[in-house]
């Protein structure tokens, strides 16, 4: 195992690489044979290597916890806000690799990032936290449609397994079965992103009642929990950033 990485790590390690594997000999037998049936069992597969593949470190899963934590979104908002960090994830990979390629780092070490979009991505969320830590002193109420944009800001790192799974189909000239698989993964990102939203919701909610109970004021704690976010979101920004 090389020096640094833990046993956990290790073992994300070796579950991202079955999953390119497994991957690779779908879109083999596919482009051999152009059964249709094959496409047809990436769906399900597709989800499956959605889901897990969106356990391993990334996808925004700190940054999607730390906004609801601060916010006052319903569990049905917070999916919402988790579904369209899913789309836009997946999706944002879907359009770099079908029309933007340049801006995708191809090199053996870095296979499947954008670095441009990565780095437009943490800046954004930098300055969303300095946002919510001004309106947590200065008393804001909640922007209309606040959530989806911080959901589209947090997907704008694209998938690295949909662009990998793009340029593959691509360079097997079997498009359509790329874009199938990156619905699919838009389906499994999304399931495991909605458990986050709906821990978060849950915990945040028996923390505000055990503060109700206390008699403090909840909109002091909207406040302080507002303020939490925003640093939380500009941290996450600096350690992305210097990562």
């Amino acid at each position: 195992m090389p020096p640094g990485r833990s046993g956990a790590m290790d073992k994300l390690f070796v579950v991202q690489q079955w999953i390119r594997d497994a991957l690779a000999g779908e879109f083999s037998n596919y482009a051999a044979t152009r059964d249709l049936g094959l496409i047809a069992a990436m769906f399900p597969l597709g989800i499956f290597f959605g889901a897990v593949h969106a356990l391993t470190p990334g996808h925004s899963k700190a940054v999607l916890a730390s906004y609801i934590l601060g916010s006052r979104l319903s569990v049905f908002r917070g999916l919402a806000v988790s579904s369209v960090l899913a789309f836009v994830h997946v999706f944002s990979a879907v359009i770099l690799a079908l029309t933007a390629a340049f801006l995708v780092n191809r090199t053996l070490g870095g296979a499947g990032r954008a670095p441009a979009l990565e780095i437009l991505s943490r800046g954004l969320l930098g300055i969303i936290g300095v946002w919510l830590l001004v309106r947590a002193f200065r008393h804001r109420p909640h922007a209309p449609n606040e959530g989806v944009v911080v959901g589209a800001v947090a997907g704008l790192i694209p998938c690295p397994l949909t662009l990998f799974a793009m340029f593959l189909s691509l360079s097997y000239g079997i498009p359509e079965a790329g874009l199938v698989f990156a619905g699919a993964m838009m389906i499994g990102v999304a399931l495991t992103l909605s458990v986050v939203a709906i821990g978060t919701v849950v915990a945040r909610n028996r923390v505000l009642a055990f503060v109700r109970r206390r008699g403090a004021s909840l909109e002091r704690a909207f406040r302080v929990l507002d303020a939490t976010t925003g640093i939380l979101l500009i941290l996450i920004g600096i350690r992305q950033a210097v990562a």
